[in-house]
C-alpha cells in the first residue's frame, strides 16, 4: 500500500512531543513491511528541514501562525494544503493525528471530500472541551470528521468517551496502543558509574516540571552522588524553572534545555531514572522510550500509562505531590535492588505490550479492513521483519 500521514509540526527540538514519534515510528514498521510511507507536516526550527526523518520519506512546508496565543492550534500552511490537494489521491489510505488545529483537521477533510479512506488518531488532543473555541470548530470540523472518518484510533477509555462524546456516539473507534522499537539490551541502568534521574519533556504546566525540581531539592542532600537533570524544550515553564533551580544553591540538579527527538534513545540510555510528574498525560512516548532503555519510570496516577507500570512493576505509580514524588525517587535511589528489578521489569513491558512491530501489525490489518485495492495477503508474503 501507498500511505501517507500527516501530523501538526516538525521541528528540531520536538516540540510537538509524542505524536510525531508515534507517526515515525508507525511509518517506519510499515516500511520495513515492504510499504510505500510518506509523512507530511508543517516544519520550523530548521535552516533547511529534513528530507526524511528515521529513514520516513518527509514532505513539510514552513509553518505560519494565522491565529496568535493558541500554541499549535494557530498554525497553518497554505502550501501544504495545496502539496495534498496535487498527491493525496496518489496514496491508497490516509492517517491523519487528528487536533483542533488548521493542519491537521483541513488535511483530514481533504482526504474526506476526495473519497480516500481516512484513519484519525486524537492521542488525546481532542477531549471534551470546554475552550470557547472548541464548540465552533467541532460543528463546522471536527465532528464531521470524525462521524465520516473510516477509523479513529485511541488509547484509553478516557480517550474513548470522550471522542463518543465529541462525536454524539458516531465515531468509529477503535483502540490502538502507542509503540517503540525495541533497543538492543541496554547497559544495566543499575551498574553505571553516574546516577542521574531524568525529566524529559517540555517544560510546560501540565507536564510540572516545578514538581520535578521540588522533589530534586529535597532529595539533593540525602543523596551527593546523584544528578537531576530536566531535558525539554521552554513551553511556558522555562523561566520559573531555571529561578527555582538558581534560588535552590544545588549544583546536582540542571535543565540541559531541548534535545533532537532522535537523540532522546541515547540521552535516556545515560540515566537511571526516568520521572514523569505530568497530569491527565493520554500514553506518553516517553516513558514508552524510557522504559524500552531499561529505566524504571515514576509517574502519577492520571497517567495513561499507570496500569501497565502498576502491572508491570515497571516503576512506581504517586498522586500529583511533590511529598509522594520524593518518596518515589527516594525508594528507587536507596534500594538498588528494587530499581534493577523495575529496571528489568521496565524493558519486559514495552517486549510484551508495546513493541512496535505487533502495533505496526494491527494498524496494517485496520488499513486493509477499509481499502478496497488491499491485496489481502497473507502476512507472510509481506516480507515482515518481525
Amino acid at each position: 500500500m501507498r500511505i501517507a500521514q500527516v501530523v501538526t509540526l516538525v521541528s528540531p527540538d520536538g516540540a510537538y512531543g509524542g505524536p510525531v514519534r508515534v507517526a515515525v515510528n508507525q511509518l517506519a514498521a510499515l516500511k520495513a513491511s515492504g510499504h510505500d510511507v510518506t509523512l507530511f507536516s508543517t516544519h520550523r526550527g530548521y535552516e533547511a528541514p529534513p528530507a526524511e526523518i528515521d529513514g520516513v520519506r518527509l514532505v513539510s512546508y514552513k509553518a505560519r501562525t494565522v491565529i496568535p496565543k493558541v500554541g499549535f492550534a494557530g498554525l497553518a500552511s497554505p502550501a501544504l494544503m495545496a502539496r495534498l490537494r496535487r498527491d493525496l489521491a496518489g496514496f491508497d489510505v490516509v492517517h491523519v493525528h487528528l487536533a483542533r488545529d488548521l493542519v491537521t483537521l483541513p488535511a483530514a477533510w481533504l482526504a474526506l471530500r476526495m473519497g480516500l479512506p481516512l484513519v484519525v488518531q486524537t492521542h488525546g488532543m481532542i477531549d471534551r472541551s470546554a475552550n470557547l473555541l472548541a464548540a465552533p470548530l467541532d460543528a463546522v470540523l471536527t465532528r464531521p470528521v470524525l462521524r465520516r472518518a473510516d477509523r479513529t484510533l485511541y488509547l484509553t477509555e478516557r480517550e474513548r468517551q470522550d471522542l463518543r462524546e465529541v462525536s454524539r456516539g458516531k465515531a468509529c473507534l477503535t483502540e490502538l496502543p502507542n509503540g517503540v522499537p525495541i533497543p538492543p539490551e541496554p547497559l544495566d541502568a543499575c551498574a553505571r558509574t553516574s546516577i542521574e534521574v531524568l525529566f524529559l519533556a517540555r517544560l510546560q504546566a501540565r507536564k510540572k516540571p516545578r514538581i520535578f525540581v521540588e522533589a530534586a531539592t529535597r532529595l539533593a542532600a540525602e543523596f551527593p552522588e546523584v544528578t537531576f537533570t530536566l531535558v525539554g524544550p521552554d513551553e511556558g515553564e522555562g523561566p520559573a524553572v531555571e529561578k527555582q533551580i538558581a534560588d535552590s544553591g544545588v549544583l546536582s540538579i540542571a535543565w540541559e534545555g531541548a534535545l533532537d527527538p532522535g537523540w532522546t534513545l541515547e540521552r535516556m540510555g545515560r540515566s537511571s531514572i526516568y520521572v514523569l510528574p505530568s497530569v491527565d498525560e493520554p500514553f506518553p512516548m516517553t516513558v514508552l522510550e524510557a522504559a524500552s532503555a531499561g529505566l524504571p519510570c515514576v509517574v502519577t496516577n492520571t497517567c495513561g500509562l499507570a496500569p501497565a507500570i502498576e502491572r508491570w512493576q515497571a516503576g512506581t505509580v504517586v498522586d500529583d505531590s511533590v511529598e509522594r514524588l520524593a518518596a518515589a525517587i527516594r525508594e528507587l535511589l536507596s534500594d538498588v535492588g528494587v530499581r534493577k528489578q523495575k529496571s528489568r521489569n521496565a524493558r519486559a513491558m514495552v517486549q510484551g505490550e508495546f513493541g512496535i512491530g505487533a502495533v505496526a501489525r494491527r494498524l496494517e490489518d485496520a488499513y486493509e479492513e477499509i481499502t478496497p485495492t488491499a491485496t489481502h495477503k497473507p502476512r507472510a508474503q509481506h516480507g515482515r521483519s518481525w
